[in-house]
């Protein structure tokens, strides 16, 4: 798959896994895996990016006597779902035309 366009759908799985609820690296990478791999070293600087741009927040609480830090999805994050979505419709129909030659 061209690299920017994974990209761009695995800010959208990532941001709509979150839109779920809160999670973890570790846990977000199985989340995400089940429709596309990635590995934790493509996930990180993915999550931090996506921080960077205020897609994203996150926090820090103890799990078993260590702090795990968690990922949340901002409103502006939703924004960029929802955008994401309504471009994925138009390219379904790009999709369609070459699959099926109809518009």
């Amino acid at each position: 798959m061209e690299v920017q366009l994974k990209k761009g759908i695995l800010d959208a799985l990532i941001l709509a896994v979150l839109r779920e609820g809160d999670s973890y690296g570790y846990k977000i990478v199985q989340d995400v895996s089940r429709i596309m791999y990635v590995s934790e070293s493509t996930l990180y600087p993915i999550l931090r990016r996506l921080e960077s741009a205020g897609f994203l927040r996150t926090y820090q609480m103890e799990y078993h006597g260590r702090m795990r830090k968690y990922y949340g999805v901002t409103p502006r994050g939703l924004g960029k779902l929802n955008s994401f979505v309504e471009e994925w419709k138009d390219l379904m129909k790009v999709y369609d035309f070459i699959l099926y030659g109809r518009v």
